[in-house]
């Protein structure tokens, strides 16, 4: 039996900042990592450079049963904490868009610096961990492949069910559940669409067109991307609005953001009346996609002059423009997704100490736990935040 101060149960992002706090604290820490080395989420993140946070991370980019949770470790480790860190690390890195983080070079730096960190505070780190059972007996008693560890404090960081092929499983959720803690129902976030039928084929035919648009998804809006699929639909203002989506849901997608589209055209008919309208279209959208929207919505008016196109039909093209409502018929799941939407139910835990609080000593923290960030960097903040918060008292 192997005894410690800190047991930390995955070795991703919030489990090895958790371990570094408290290993600096003189804490006694052993990091138990089931696959065959830590950060993984980390090294394929951001295209391989880790968008390690976001410089406008605040609690209305996260999404919870309990909105105000996140906002006691946000603010007491915030992510200019973490850029000074990185800074101090030497680690070159640039602003992407909206604010997002990431590393010049590679996302290996990030994994590398908490390696670094792991070391200088005598973490211990136990890979091709199997964990076949825990117990509590006034301690934490864990037997694995890699022998029996016990420990006064127990620290969750099992992660979420998103990319499965990365070691993502429900282990986290089930320890919970064996402690009598609540787990609120889960399901994909930040994942692409998939359609069937006649929208399946029409994103096969664009597969590979990208456009800018507004997609709204109960009310929430997101303005970016939409890249169009084999499958269906993604790109980051897609992903941005499945984490609001519900099965049996439509999504609307203005495909000219910011510009009422039924005035421009009217505007558009005075300015060249014999323009066809496809052709006036192509200012704005790919003219694949108005071949399809007019076989899908216009019954052929794309290739009609303007000047012979009525004000009333104008407006009613427009519409379908600024409110193109589509039902997807689901997500990817969790094959593709970044996140993981539900977990550990928050009015379990200490927002303050990430503490359960029908079980002393036992500790949930990052994905596991029912906050889910928007996509940008914010997920990577809420791992160092409330790591950080569960290091400072495990």
């Amino acid at each position: 039996m192997t005894n410690a101060d800190v047991l930390v149960i995955g070795g991703g992002a919030a489990g090895l900042m958790c371990a570094i706090t408290a290993g600096r604290r003189g804490r006694s820490v052993v990091v138990m990592e089931g696959s065959n080395r830590v950060g993984k989420k980390i090294l394929m993140s951001g295209g391989g450079r880790c968008n390690f946070t976001n410089l406008y991370c605040g609690p209305t980019n996260f999404l919870s049963h309990n909105p105000h949770f996140c906002k006691s470790a946000l603010s007491r480790y915030t992510q200019h904490d973490f850029i000074a860190w990185v800074e101090e690390h030497g680690i070159a890195y640039h602003e992407k868009t909206a604010g997002q983080l990431f590393c010049d070079e590679s996302s290996k730096e990030i994994v590398a610096m908490l390696l670094r960190e792991c070391d200088t505070a005598g973490v211990r780190i136990v890979t091709d961990c199997d964990i076949q059972s825990i117990a509590f007996t006034g301690t934490y008693e864990v037997t694995s492949g890699s022998g029996a560890f016990a420990a006064p404090s127990l620290v969750i960081a099992t992660g979420g069910l998103s990319i499965p092929k990365m070691g993502a499983s429900g282990f986290g959720y089930d320890i919970a559940r064996q402690f009598g803690l609540n787990v609120l129902a889960t399901q994909a976030g930040l994942v692409p669409f998939t359609f069937t039928g006649a929208l399946h084929e029409m994103m096969q035919r664009l597969s590979g067109i990208s456009v800018r648009a507004a997609v709204t998804a109960n009310g929430t809006t997101f303005t970016d991307d939409v890249l169009f699929t084999h499958r269906g639909l993604s790109g980051p203002a897609i992903l941005q609005a499945s984490s609001f989506w519900q099965p049996g849901d439509a999504i609307d997608i203005d495909l000219l953001a910011g510009i009422d589209a039924a005035q421009w055209l009217i505007a558009a008919k005075s300015e060249q009346p014999r323009a066809l309208l496809r052709t006036a279209l192509a200012k704005y959208i790919a003219r694949a996609l108005v071949a399809e929207l007019q076989d899908h919505l216009w019954r052929r008016r794309a290739e009609i002059p303007l000047t012979e196109l009525s004000n009333d039909v104008l407006r009613e093209i427009g519409n379908t423009l600024n409110q193109w409502r589509i039902k997807p018929a689901a997500t990817e799941g969790y094959r593709t997704a970044e996140v993981t939407l539900g977990g550990v139910d928050t009015g379990e835990l200490s927002s303050k100490t990430m503490e359960s609080r029908r079980q002393p000593g036992l500790y949930f923290i990052g994905e596991v736990v029912d906050v889910t960030g928007h996509l940008g960097g914010f997920n990577f903040q809420w791992a160092w935040s409330s790591g950080h918060a569960a290091g400072l008292v495990v």
